[in-house]
């Protein structure tokens, strides 16, 4: 079909423009590759310190600059432009892979003490936050420049999808490839595979600067993605409710001692644990490519939020390994509805001008919530015990929900018709 534009209806409308394609590669390679690594840099790390502490601190590592520099970031990528400096992200992350794959190379490191080794993984998982502060402003805004604002929810469908696809697959094989190959020629494929990111941004054409500065000072256009969120109540409702929904309710940072403790199940059952979620979200991903939440999206991202809290409690008190199962996949399915409403709102709600700052914003919030969502997870296990510490996280994301529905009527008569 030679206008896509022309047939927004057609699930496959935006993968019929060709560097939507290159940008899905892009999409899911990033996932894919990172996840992969943190993988291997999360089993290395284990051997080298047999400390859980040490674990903790390398996702400690990648958000702090991540959240810190967000604001920073987003605001040097609405004024740069986004082709050349997601460009220069694949070349540093090239260039970090290549450090960490020689740190994990134990003829490269001979010698060298285990804490000089371990300090310098840190320094370099840093470095790869510093680089994810840019990589996600760029990556959302890139989105908006390729894609015509008719198919903007089509392709945030499919764009969601590439990334939970390879949510899924970087960690299976990451693993995998550990007992194949070993730590340091895993990590050697890992550098690889970004060069396919790296080949498909050249294949995209520069984009033009849509920046307005209208005469604001630095710091006014460095906060203008924050007053922006905090006075469009509709994207800082869906942020605040993606929040929490992560903070409070995500169970699989908890999954390998409910695997143990509570299902009393071995490792097999322990990765389809693990894989449940990315999975539903999959199912709903493509079914809404077929299927786009035209009519009251607002709504339904409520009830899909609110959905995802009951399955949250359910894992929470099931004993029965088939029934977790369930729960899992089922919040999966519900969470990928809440992850396309939230990104197509982004996208119809932001000037052009303002994407890399918002996008900026929402990563401060959204995505550092996993990382600080395993903290919350694991401190609230210790406080009120493994199974209440979940339940009470599922009840308080129904609480967030119910308060949402009550506060805002912009979310409930919500249109995201373009």
């Amino acid at each position: 079909m030679d206008n896509p534009v022309a047939s927004k209806n057609d699930p496959y409308a935006s993968l019929r423009l060709p560097e939507f394609n290159y940008y899905l590669v892009i999409r899911f390679a990033i996932v894919f590759a990172l996840t992969m690594q943190f993988t291997i840099i999360e089993w290395k790390v284990y051997q080298l310190a047999h400390d859980p502490f040490s674990l903790g601190l390398i996702g400690l590592a990648e958000v702090i600059p991540a959240v810190l520099l967000a604001p920073f970031a987003g605001h040097l990528v609405d004024k740069l432009e986004k082709r050349k400096i997601m460009l220069l992200c694949m070349v540093a992350y090239i260039i970090l892979g290549l450090g960490l794959f020689l740190l994990t190379w134990d003829k490269a490191v001979a010698g060298i003490s285990t804490n000089r080794v371990l300090n310098c993984i840190y320094i370099l998982v840093f470095c790869g936050g510093i680089v994810r502060a840019f990589v996600s402003p760029s990556n959302f805004s890139l989105m908006a420049l390729i894609v015509p604002r008719p198919l903007y929810a089509n392709a945030s469908t499919w764009s969601s999808s590439s990334w939970q696809i390879g949510a899924m697959a970087g960690p299976a094989l990451g693993g995998l490839l550990i007992h194949l190959l070993g730590v340091h020629w895993a990590m050697l494929l890992v550098v690889c595979i970004f060069f396919a990111p790296l080949y498909s941004m050249i294949m995209i054409k520069p984009k033009p600067i849509l920046y307005k500065s209208q005469g604001e000072s630095f710091f006014e256009g460095l906060t203008k993605g924050m007053k922006f969120v905090w006075n469009t109540k509709v994207v800082l409702n869906a942020m605040a409710l993606d929040m929490f929904a992560v903070l409070f309710g995500g169970a699989v940072a908890l999954l390998p001692a409910f695997a143990t403790d509570i299902l009393h199940v071995g490792s097999l059952e322990f990765g389809f644990l693990r894989a449940a979620v990315a999975v539903g979200s999959i199912i709903t991903m493509f079914i809404l490519a077929y299927k786009p939440l035209v009519y009251r999206p607002g709504i339904k991202l409520l009830f899909a939020v609110f959905g995802f809290g009951l399955c949250i409690i359910v894992f929470g008190l099931s004993t029965n390994f088939y029934l977790s199962l369930l729960a899992l996949l089922v919040s999966g399915m519900l969470d990928g509805i809440s992850v396309i409403i939230r990104q197509t709102i982004l996208q119809l709600k932001t000037p052009d001008d303002m994407r890399g700052r918002v996008s900026a914003v929402s990563s401060m919030f959204i995505g550092s919530s996993n990382e600080l969502g395993a903290f919350e997870s694991g401190s609230a296990a210790r406080l009120m015990g493994l199974v209440p510490s979940v339940v009470f996280g599922g009840c308080v994301t129904l609480g967030v929900v119910i308060t949402t529905y009550i506060i805002s009527p912009a979310m409930r008569k919500l249109d995201l018709k373009a």
